[in-house]
């Protein structure tokens, strides 16, 4: 007796949902078709006179009973050379576009006491200025970026900021350092014409500050430069047409292209706090993180279609999670702890900036001491590394590493009617032939068993891994306390061949290096 066509259908229907219920997560690395360099300025940092960033945070005075080497906490460079920072963006942010810099140079005792009316109106005494981050950049062996006052200063301000730092010629500028101490000149490359110019840097137009941007960058003459324009917010589309349609026949004037973006637990409006929180935050977090992939993709799109040789470097130079500040701390010093929770949102981050490195070519977290999602964060004579901290630890190993394309499928992660991709991951190749491969699982319920294939090779010879977890979603590091959030040993997974089998487990972040 013949089956019906009705049978036949439901049979094959089925037949594909065991096949499709079946089906592993899985990450394919094709191992051979890697072209692009992961810029290790991806990896950099953001330092504002913000809080206790500056203050209490890099610096203490060459005074202090807190170790330090010329004023700048033993501790911290310690702490940020194990991590190999690139960059360090520098002194804002919004402070930028207050900030004067000849109040901050020449003997520490005669610069004038200002009041940082961007974060908090407290007074600061200048003892921190242009010398101090450079001596700093060099002792964390990182490169300085340095962000010029748009807003309320000059370009004969800024153009001179420039040739006080770059110049070998003998002038007024070059003169004035050497006798503040400095005979060679810097040579710093990274230069911000403003930031965000669309809000606290001006509340300029787009049209407005392309002009604006221009002039700048025309005066800015000495050495070799890499100029910066500022971008519009996260969804301004419109700022990033006009800057690129402007600068069309001044290419020679803007290598990079500003991008910001915060994630909020569930917006501006209700940060939530970083510690307390409940499985509906944390899958928010995850989702508004994710979400920065699509507006990144829409001004990649613009420059692509305005600059199509690729010029001009996407430079995401502020990006993080902004919560609600700890109770009992100032409001306007944005003091916020670090939990499992940011350091899954960090390997997100960066697993997305790696995919898009042929255009992205630098990203700041903001910000590296005692400011949102920091690093480090200090009490007195006490230092933590906080679980970002170690996110940054462990993927040093893509800072310039090929890298390696990816096609990955995962189970979605559901919560509350509502589906993420489970799994995010980034692979690489380092300059010795080692293959790193960083996955993160964002459930913070479920184990992901994980199918790796290397497409390339004929087997794996060795394999090792690091993870990321801890028994609560929103376990941090505590002062003068074990920590509990940190880089561990990893061993679940097997070798056949050129495959691997991973057993993630639920909220964690896990790379692997194998050869």
């Amino acid at each position: 007796m013949p089956f019906s066509r009705t049978f036949v259908f439901c049979l094959l229907l089925n037949v594909a949902g065991l096949v499709a219920a079946s089906t592993p997560n899985k990450i394919i690395v094709n191992i051979d078709l890697g072209t692009e360099k992961i810029s290790k300025h991806i990896y950099g940092h953001f330092a504002e006179h913000l809080g206790n960033c500056i203050y209490g945070g890099f610096w203490v005075g060459d005074n202090s009973p807190i170790p330090n080497t010329r004023g700048i906490r033993n501790d911290v460079i310690a702490a940020l050379r194990e991590i190999d920072p690139p960059v360090v963006r520098w002194p804002g942010g919004c402070f930028a576009d207050t900030y004067h810099w000849k109040n901050g140079i020449g003997p520490r005792d005669q610069r004038p006491a200002i009041i940082n009316s961007t974060w908090g109106g407290v007074s600061e005494d200048n003892s921190f200025g242009t010398h101090e981050f450079l001596d700093l950049c060099e002792l964390i062996g990182a490169e300085p970026y340095i962000c010029l006052n748009v807003g309320s200063g000059t370009v004969q301000e800024a153009a001179e900021w420039v040739e006080y730092v770059n110049s070998d010629a003998k002038s007024p500028m070059t003169d004035l350092r050497k006798k503040n101490g400095r005979e060679q000149p810097w040579n710093v490359l990274f230069w911000a014409v403003g930031n965000e110019s669309w809000g606290c840097g001006g509340n300029m137009t787009p049209e407005y500050y392309a002009d604006l941007f221009k002039r700048f960058s025309t005066y800015l003459r000495a050495g070799k430069l890499y100029r910066i324009a500022s971008g519009g917010t996260d969804p301004d589309f419109h700022w990033t047409e006009v800057l690129l349609q402007k600068t069309q026949n001044y290419q020679h004037l803007i290598q990079g292209y500003s991008f910001h973006y915060y994630t909020f637990c569930h917006g501006w409006n209700h940060k939530g706090s970083a510690t307390q929180f409940d499985e509906n935050d944390w899958f928010h977090t995850m989702k508004n993180t994710l979400f920065m992939e699509k507006r990144l993709e829409r001004h990649i799109a613009l420059m692509d279609e305005y600059d199509p040789e690729n010029k001009i470097s996407l430079m995401a130079d502020e990006w993080g999670n902004w919560f609600d500040v700890e109770p009992g701390t100032n409001p306007a010093f944005l003091y916020q702890q670090n939990t499992l929770r940011d350091a899954v949102t960090a390997a997100l981050y960066l697993n997305i900036f790696n995919k898009h490195a042929r255009r992205v070519k630098m990203a700041n977290i903001a910000q590296t001491i005692n400011v949102l999602q920091a690093m480090l964060l200090t009490k007195g004579d006490m230092l933590i590394k906080t679980p970002t901290f170690y996110v940054f630890k462990m993927y040093k190993v893509h800072q310039d590493a090929i890298l390696l394309p990816i096609h990955l499928t995962c189970d979605d992660y559901v919560f509350d009617g509502m589906n993420l991709p489970s799994a995010s991951a980034s692979a690489s190749k380092d300059v010795e032939g080692r293959i790193n491969l960083s996955i993160t699982n964002i459930n913070p319920n479920k184990d992901v068993k994980i199918k790796i294939e290397l497409r390339g090779i004929n087997r794996i010879a060795k394999v090792t891994g690091e993870i990321i977890t801890a028994a609560a979603m929103n376990e941090y590091n505590d002062f003068a306390k074990p920590e509990k959030v940190l880089c561990k040993p990893f061993s679940a997974f097997t070798v056949d061949k050129n495959l691997l089998r991973v057993s993630l487990p639920s909220k964690s972040v896990v790379t692997l290096e194998m050869e």
